[in-house]
């Protein structure tokens, strides 16, 4: 046993069905040298250890399942994302992954919480094979402190094994899965090393359970705060600038993925951040960059030599990663919780280029957005895609959401409506044309329109709607040019304009009919 192991003294590693040697509580830099001396992971130039998650480089959504049981039956949107799985099968195969556990010389056991704020904090012991699977837990979830663990009362269970693979009697769709059993609290990872599962699972049980426990809205955004204690949410897929965005030199960050929205606050779920690396420089990302050191993770990268990273390395995939602490930003606002925001920002990188670059929304459009949760694919992005297409993901964050989106929307709405938030709509995509035509929104006009948002520049404005769209679209914004601001003057051919818009609002109409039978 190491020195430094600390385990609550009403936990024995027996009653969790293990046999095997348990480290609990590992520091990093234990992790890493066991790692490294493994040859599981190297070394980089920036002092961070790089590991492979092997076969699986992102999550896999349709290998995602919920335990359907009293609690669920009635209460999860079933369907192509939250696939039902019976208790029976859940038990069989998680008895599977202790037997082939207790096989393994050693495993790793970790103590900690998610959620910043206290009442709505949840315990959770993570049991891992690999010890760089346990150091991910240590970045991204929130580390107690010695008191703290020495009172842990365990609730929330989360078993991950890389290299158990399910059978075709588990009732599984392959050898990997993620399952989570919201009734017993438990969430059992196999088949797969991505790390990502594991925090996006507990996030999925959160998403579940804290609107029925406390009416807080658990939403999938970063969060940032200014010097008046005035919050901002940002939501956005992939690729539409969220990170970016909600890193302003002027604000604090609260948390840069999953917060929750509670009569009092803004908390963040996590005690650390998981980015993107493809492309990382200090230049672009000068906070993802200069967390790169001692204790960060990083996963699936490339190197120029020996030990250099090469952040433009796609061979293995492009969703290359790092977690670290939360405290490797400096601008950060600790405890990670904040006030009620003032403004809500909804991203949408629209490859069409017919959504406003900036445009404020009522209460049923924050409900359809929301709902929508929109952004488009840009030719060449994906194989077969050879035109702008259209990607929706409800509440921007779909494959976590167990409830239907219709319930985090009306959430939304309520809390908007008492708080009196300003919401906006934020293209950060195309203008004068659809992708290949026209050209991407500049960056520091983006910036200067949710800085003017969030300074009161644009209440006072005059607006007009769009044709289509029924947006409210601001004429004057400090530090852009207001011909920008209304799509409709940037095409050349205004006929061809309103054809792909009204193509894309047709998708709009599409998407949205699926969520209104209940």
């Amino acid at each position: 046993m190491k020195t430094n192991d600390i385990r609550p003294t009403f936990l024995e590693i027996q009653e969790l069905g293990f046999e095997t040697k348990a480290n609990w509580n590992l520091r990093p830099e234990e992790l890493e040298e066991i790692c490294i001396s493994k040859d599981i992971a190297k070394k980089t130039n920036l002092n961070a250890i790089a590991i492979n998650t092997g076969k699986f480089t992102g999550r896999s959504p349709k290998d995602r399942f919920i335990v359907e049981d009293e609690l669920t039956r009635e209460n999860v949107f079933w369907g192509e994302i939250n696939k039902p799985f019976s208790e029976e099968n859940f038990e069989k195969i998680k008895q599977k992954i202790i037997s082939h556990l207790n096989q393994k010389e050693e495993i790793y056991i970790r103590n900690c919480f998610a959620c910043a704020e206290e009442d709505s904090k949840i315990n959770i012991t993570l049991i891992t094979e690999i010890p760089w699977s346990d150091l991910f837990g240590y970045n991204m979830f929130i580390r107690p402190n010695k008191e703290e663990l020495n009172s842990f009362q365990h609730e929330w269970t989360v078993i991950c094994s890389p290299t158990f693979k399910a059978s075709k009697d588990d009732g599984t769709r392959k050898e990997n899965f993620s399952i989570i059993n919201l009734s017993k609290k438990e969430i059992i990872i196999g088949g797969t090393g991505y790390t990502g599962e594991i925090k996006k699972g507990i996030f999925s049980a959160l998403n579940f359970i804290l609107p029925f426990k406390k009416n807080i809205l658990p939403m999938h955004c970063s969060a940032n705060i200014g010097k008046k204690n005035d919050t901002a949410l940002f939501f956005g897929l992939s690729g539409t600038g969220k990170t970016t965005l909600s890193a302003n030199k002027d604000r604090k960050l609260i948390g840069d993925d999953e917060h929750g929205w509670s009569e009092n606050s803004i908390f963040n779920f996590e005690g650390g951040c998981y980015a993107k690396c493809i492309d990382l420089s200090f230049e672009k990302e000068p906070d993802i960059y200069s967390a790169i050191k001692k204790g960060a993770l990083l996963e699936n990268i490339g190197f120029k030599n020996n030990n250099e990273i090469d952040f433009s390395d796609d061979s293995k995939t492009q969703n290359t990663r790092v977690s670290y602490p939360i405290h490797y930003i400096k601008n950060i606002i600790q405890p990670s919780i904040g006030d009620i925001p003032k403004n809500i920002f909804f991203l949408t990188a629209d490859a069409f280029g017919v959504l406003p670059p900036i445009s404020k929304l009522n209460s049923e459009q924050v409900k359809f957005h929301f709902i929508s949760g929109y952004t488009a694919k840009v030719a060449g992005t994906e194989e077969g895609v050879i035109e702008p297409e259209a990607t929706f993901s409800a509440c921007f964050g779909a494959p976590f959401m167990p409830l239907h989106p219709a319930k985090y929307a009306k959430m939304l709405v309520e809390k908007i409506e008492k708080f009196n938030v300003n919401v906006w709509l934020v293209n950060t995509g195309w203008t004068g044309g659809e992708y290949g035509v026209g050209k991407r929104i500049s960056l520091s006009y983006t910036r200067s329109m949710i800085n003017a948002a969030l300074n009161g520049d644009l209440n006072n404005v005059p607006y007009e709607k769009h044709e289509i769209f029924d947006l409210n679209m601001p004429k004057e914004c400090p530090s852009v040019p207001s011909e920008i601001l209304d799509p409709t003057k940037t095409w050349e051919d205004p006929s061809l304009y309103i054809k792909k818009a009204k193509k894309l609002a047709s998708l709009f109409k599409d998407n949205f009919s699926k969520f209104q039978t209940k």
